[in-house]
């Protein structure tokens, strides 16, 4: 996503940390396209990331700053 600062054009970045497949941290996410226990979709300025797993809940979602903190046993990630 470009955003504007002062009159410059920033470029967010994308970033994805998971810990002990329990924790995923996503940054540069623009939109959550779709999200269950099983599976959470969301998109990037450029990309759809999608995180499967077992339990897998929401525990933060803030839009203005492109963060996505997902909770629950993480099986895998594309």
């Amino acid at each position: 996503m470009n955003e504007l600062t002062n009159g410059r054009a920033t470029l967010t970045r994308t970033g994805i940390n998971i810990e002990n497949r329990e924790r995923a941290t996503i940054t540069g996410i623009v939109r959550v396209e779709s999200f269950d226990e099983h599976e959470v979709c969301a998109n990037t300025d450029n990309s759809t990331v999608t995180l499967y797993g077992e339990n897998l809940h929401i525990f933060r979602l803030d839009l203005d700053n492109g963060i996505l903190i997902v909770n629950g046993f993480i099986n895998g990630c594309e």
